[in-house]
């Protein structure tokens, strides 16, 4: 019998690592070098503003009125959660994040992608135009324009007394109910997208052989369709949510917050205290409030995700 040959001396069985090719340590440290642009760019304006934030909200820093700033722990927490103004902002947040986003935005662009498919071709065209064209308008002329239609004056009220129906000033005695109706109206769009892509998607003989089997139309949406695109749906509810929760310039063009705090979100809530009332230190506490309610928020959303694809 013929021995086999033994390895060469000093390379422990393995093939010999050819000249000129980096080791792998530094192969790796290559692959990620054109990453390092973003990376700073991140440090430095995403990290760093959240560093300060997170500095600041543990001090007394003030705009106006004080010598100093000083560490105070967790008095700005403390204060913020002791305070009813603070407690209705969140409970204000919460019933805007859920009636405009959630609720609103959500069921009104999956029902408008799911009507749109019937539609015919002018009429898709027509209804994309109206809704799309909310959804790129800045959120300051949005404002402007809501507060236009609900106020004592505006189009809704002229509206009702043409049908002869009652009227009210909707931005005095239901604030919150018309930044809601405003947030629905100006960011339903990207639901109506996001829905519509998703519902293309949808296979096409599962549709057809749910039909064959007799099931009317709301069968298959609630048997095929929805359950083929439910990540599209918690995807889409992450994103609405992240971006419903920091709404500010709507509900200051609309009510800055009132009549009185009826309409004060913690975003409003936030840039009073910060800068109204020159509270640095317990502005950027609600601030950071903000953000772990985000995060939050977020959590939930991927924990169902992963769910889903499990």
């Amino acid at each position: 019998m013929t021995a086999l040959a033994p390895a060469p001396h000093g390379t422990g069985g393995h093939p010999r690592r050819s000249r000129g090719t980096p080791p792998p340590a530094v192969r790796s440290l290559l692959r990620g070098l054109p990453t390092v642009p973003a990376v700073v760019l991140l440090a430095v304006f995403l990290a760093g503003p959240i560093a300060y934030c997170v500095y600041y909200a543990f001090t007394d820093m003030q705009l106006t009125g004080a010598s100093g700033t000083h560490f105070v722990g967790v008095d700005n927490f403390t204060r913020a959660f002791e305070d009813t103004d603070f407690r209705n902002a969140m409970w204000l947040t919460l019933v805007f994040v859920v009636g405009s986003a959630v609720i609103g935005q959500n069921t009104l662009g999956l029902a408008l992608a799911v009507l749109m498919q019937k539609a015919t071709k002018p009429v898709r065209a027509l209804v994309s135009g109206v809704v799309i064209a909310a959804w790129v308008l800045p959120e300051v002329v949005a404002g402007y324009l809501m507060y236009a239609f609900f106020y004592d004056q505006g189009s809704l009220n002229s509206l009702l007394d043409a049908l002869h129906l009652p009227d009210q000033n909707w931005l005095y005695t239901m604030p919150i109910l018309a930044v809601c109706l405003a947030n629905v109206w100006r960011g339903t769009a990207f639901s109506l997208m996001v829905f519509t892509a998703a519902i293309n998607d949808v296979p096409q003989e599962l549709v057809e052989a749910a039909e064959m089997d007799g099931a009317n139309a709301w069968q298959r949406l609630w048997r095929v369709v929805l359950p083929v695109i439910r990540p599209s749906i918690l995807t889409n509810l992450m994103l609405i949510t992240l971006q419903t929760l920091s709404v500010f310039g709507l509900i200051y063009t609309m009510t800055r917050g009132g009549p009185g705090n009826k309409s004060e979100t913690l975003p409003i809530f936030m840039y009073q205290q910060a800068f109204q009332n020159s509270l640095i230190g317990y502005g950027t506490a609600i601030a950071l409030v903000l953000l772990v309610v985000g995060a939050l928020f977020s959590v939930v959303y991927i924990r169902l995700l992963k769910l889903e694809d499990d």
